[in-house]
């Protein structure tokens, strides 16, 4: 998840992100996708606007095109930017159209298929012309994609609902994010049958941890037909209010992107409704730029607190917001590791810790490793040694230790290693 620290106040931006765009929806009708610019949806190019009915179930391929070779991505022999169905699980409009990208390592494939990499991202905004097939992939992001390309996996990367395709991304909206996640596991195995094998991995990284966890956990029941393997998750942003460790709410980006994306409750206020001026100026920008715009824009309205965004005060906007990361101690199916940088002041280690907690109280094979000196960014490329051999042993059959039995409670965030990749967060 990409945290504005830039700004004099991370909290500030974050209401603005989350002031974005739940705004106009909450007035909408149950099973009714809101769309246009309060939603931020942007005119990128006719690939991302399916005009015909949309097909009647979910992971549908609608369409595909040869992108570019990405220098940033050099270990893949083919890029392809998707269109796929996924179910709303937001706004419970049925299907809707979700954009993505598989990139295709390079040599022959194996006889069986490539091995897939289904691969969530962290935070990169709210609005159309954020969506990764679109505009790009960030250069960390860019790196890890590379790296299991060069290790012989296919990589499927989706966008989310609403990031390119129609109506509000629903950030952090688990149940969305990860069924956008799974679909986009059917739609690459439709579009190169035989070429990519029935054994796929989910990995994500902050937001894209709890896409890739809401994914796991929705597996069995959403797309029981997909074989995974098992899931890497880098420094997750989930909740778990029945799992053993009790933490205090966390007032973060989590929180008020949300807002802007289905977090208020259906009978809430619009959010424009509960900005002040200046709130409403991020707000804007926010409709039709990404993080980095919004940062900027914070720091020429030189904003410090919450008081100058919001018109009601932080414990009032509680009663009006849903928790979108909480999650159920479901059972999954396959095993889990989790990786933590001892650093990480973004999603500090202990609230990593509780994660990892709730999954083992539920009884699934989860191993947690941390990371001295990796802050959020950082874990992601520090652990992907751990990840390999992870996949490997998946793969040949021969499981992965689960450390549950000795996790500890950590410590405060740690001092961060400069020289590691990536490691600015």
């Amino acid at each position: 998840m990409l945290i504005l620290r830039t700004l004099a106040s991370s909290l500030v931006t974050r209401i603005c992100l989350g002031s974005i765009m739940t705004l106009a929806f909450n007035a909408m009708a149950a099973g009714e996708l809101p769309v246009g610019r309060a939603a931020g949806d942007m005119e990128l190019s006719a690939f991302y606007r399916w005009q015909d009915p949309m097909p009647t179930v979910p992971g549908v391929l609608l369409r595909s095109e040869t992108l570019k070779p990405q220098e940033r991505v050099p270990a893949a022999a083919q890029t392809i930017r998707m269109l796929y169905s996924s179910t709303d699980q937001r706004w419970h409009s049925g299907q809707v159209p979700v954009s993505g990208t598989l990139f295709l390592p390079s040599g022959p494939a194996p006889s069986e298929g490539w091995p897939l990499l289904a691969w969530a991202h962290g935070t990169l905004g709210i609005a159309d012309i954020c969506a990764p097939s679109w505009t790009g992939f960030r250069a960390r992001d860019a790196a890890y994609i590379n790296r299991w390309l060069e290790r012989g996996f296919a990589v499927v990367a989706t966008d989310y609902q609403g990031l390119g395709g129609p109506g509000p991304h629903p950030y952090t909206v688990w149940q969305a994010e990860g069924s956008s996640v799974l679909d986009a596991v059917r739609a690459a195995r439709a579009l190169k049958p035989g070429v990519i094998a029935n054994r796929t991995f989910l990995a994500g990284q902050s937001q894209g941890g709890g896409a890739a966890l809401g994914a796991s956990i929705l597996a069995a029941s959403y797309a029981p037909e997909l074989n995974i393997l098992g899931a890497v998750i880098t420094a997750p942003n989930s909740t778990f209010p029945d799992g053993p460790i009790a933490l205090e709410a966390r007032h973060s980006n989590t929180i008020f992107l949300s807002l802007a994306t289905g977090g208020l409750r259906d009978n809430a206020p619009r959010i424009d409704d509960l900005l002040t001026p200046e709130g409403l100026q991020l707000l804007d920008v926010a409709r039709q730029s990404c993080t980095r715009e919004i940062a900027l824009k914070s720091r020429e309205l030189k904003i410090g607190s919450f008081s100058q965004l919001l018109t009601i005060s932080a414990r009032a906007l509680s009663a009006l917001r849903t928790p979108t990361t909480d999650m159920p101690q479901a059972t999954i199916a396959f095993p889990l590791l989790i990786a933590t940088g001892q650093a990480d002041e973004t999603i500090t280690p202990v609230r990593q810790y509780a994660v990892a907690a709730a999954l083992c109280a539920a009884g699934n094979q989860v191993t947690w490793q941390t990371y001295e000196g990796l802050g959020h960014d950082g874990v992601m490329h520090g652990s992907l040694n751990e990840a390999f051999a992870f996949a490997r042993a998946q793969l040949e059959g021969q499981g992965y230790d689960s450390n549950c039995a000795t996790i500890q409670r950590p410590g405060a965030p740690g001092e961060r290693n400069p020289s590691a990749p990536f490691n600015d967060d």
